[in-house]
């Protein structure tokens, strides 16, 4: 059993190393580099050249995100805080880090409603009347979820490889939740 486990353990850690070794060598031979965004949210949601990558950290770590190399429009949103717009550079074999703290919108008065999602992949993008709002992680837990002013919406959510997993329109009441589950 302790051999058996010992086994696991190696073969784990060398899957782990492999990986390690073999992303950035894949990144290089492929002409591109990585970057790592610094943000202040850090869910907030990172765009290259209009494309979701995911957020910027989760759980307190940043994410690393491997891009081509060359000038790119990167932009951070989050939808509490001010959109952040900017041009990269990406260096093939290197990792570029932007750091950006985002400046707070005023916040929202009640009534609200609650949006909750289940069943999609975790950092999948969600959509609410064609602005981003986060990823579906975010709004799928007991005390989750995306509270919105009562009304119409269009909800869509998109894996971080653009494809459209959900596209609805909902009502949201005032102290009601409306939830979408991924088909």
């Amino acid at each position: 059993m302790i051999k058996r486990r010992t086994a696991f353990v190696f073969s784990a850690v060398g899957v782990a190393m492999l990986f390690l070794t073999v992303s950035p060598l894949h990144a290089q031979q492929a002409g591109g580099g990585f970057l790592k965004v610094k943000a202040q949210p850090g869910r907030a949601g990172v765009f290259v050249d209009g494309k979701y990558l995911g957020p910027a950290a989760n759980f307190g770590w940043t994410q690393k995100y491997a891009v081509a190399a060359g000038e790119h429009e990167l932009v951070l949103r989050e939808p509490r805080y001010q959109e952040y717009k900017t041009t990269v550079k990406i260096e093939a074999g290197r990792t570029t880090t932007v750091s950006q703290t985002l400046q707070a919108r005023e916040i929202p008065k009640p009534p609200f409603g609650r949006l909750k999602t289940a069943g999609f992949e975790k950092y999948a993008a969600v959509y609410v009347n064609g602005a981003y709002m986060g990823h579906a992680d975010e709004f799928n837990g007991p005390n989750q979820g995306l509270m919105l002013n009562p009304g119409d919406y269009d909800v869509k959510v998109t894996s971080r490889a653009g494809d459209t997993l959900l596209e609805q329109k909902i009502a949201i009441r005032q102290n009601e939740v409306v939830a979408l589950k991924a088909k």
